[in-house]
């Protein structure tokens, strides 16, 4: 059994600052990341945070946001800061997942998040 549970989201002014949770059940979590879809758009990636914590992020985001773990809880953050109206999306975290020491990595997803940044 694998779940990722999402917490976090929430109505923001512009400017503002979210931090956003996302915890993982599973033996073994490797990549680590965050995705958003827009209404009437395509989900895209924002960013990625690796077993040994390299970091990656879309330029939309880049310098505002930062992505973070922790391994022991396996639990993904993304701290959001100068919010601006067009992050308004659902916020989607996945996670690379072993079940077992011996069964093959698969891709997760949560449930998804609202954040919706509006004065």
């Amino acid at each position: 059994q694998v779940q990722l549970v999402e917490s976090g989201g929430g109505l923001v002014q512009p400017g503002g600052s979210l931090r956003l949770s996302c915890a993982a059940s599973g033996s073994i979590v490797r990549d680590m990341g965050w995705y958003r879809q827009a209404p009437g758009k395509q989900r895209e990636w924002v960013a990625t945070i690796t077993s040994g914590s390299n970091t990656n992020y879309a330029d939309s985001v880049k310098g505002r946001f930062a992505i973070s773990r922790d391994n022991v809880k396996n639990t993904v953050y993304l701290q959001m800061n100068s919010l601006k109206p067009e992050d308004t999306a659902v916020y989607y975290c996945n996670a690379d997942i072993k079940e077992s020491l011996y069964a093959p990595y698969r891709l997760f997803w949560g449930q998804g998040t609202q954040v919706t940044v509006s004065s």
